[in-house]
């Protein structure tokens, strides 16, 4: 089982994640790659809940070919093209994601490969042995 690691001795998470996440030994990890908010027909809505939505379908796709869920998500790694869509990312994590035993950064970039990518979603899992 994997352990929650947040220390009293620092700042509490800003949102609802934990300073870190001790992985259980011989556990199967899962590094999925980043996720953009493209659907499969290729196309790429305008707005950046829409593409945070396709972006943890596509991750639940992922680990469902792996045989995880989200709940076997021990960090997520998010990049947006805005802080504005902090918010907006947070609320769609939280529709697939309860709970708070995981690790999560969100950075703040420039861009990704095409202009109309807004956001995207890479995250590792880890699965307890059987």
């Amino acid at each position: 089982m994997n352990r929650v690691v947040t220390p009293s001795a620092i700042r509490a998470p800003f949102a609802r994640y934990s300073h870190g996440i001790l992985v259980a030994p011989g556990a199967q990890l899962l590094l999925a790659s980043g996720q953009l908010g493209i659907a499969p027909d290729d196309s790429v809505p305008a707005d950046v809940e829409a593409q945070c939505v396709l972006c943890f379908e596509n991750i639940k796709a992922i680990l469902a070919a792996a045989g995880m869920t989200f709940t076997d998500v021990v960090r997520f790694n998010a990049f947006t093209t805005d802080r504005a869509h902090f918010a907006i990312y947070g609320a769609v994590r939280s529709r697939y994601v309860t709970g708070d035993a995981f690790a999560s950064t969100l950075v703040v970039v420039s861009g990704f490969t095409r202009p109309e990518f807004k956001v995207e979603v890479e995250v590792t899992a880890a699965m307890a042995p059987a």
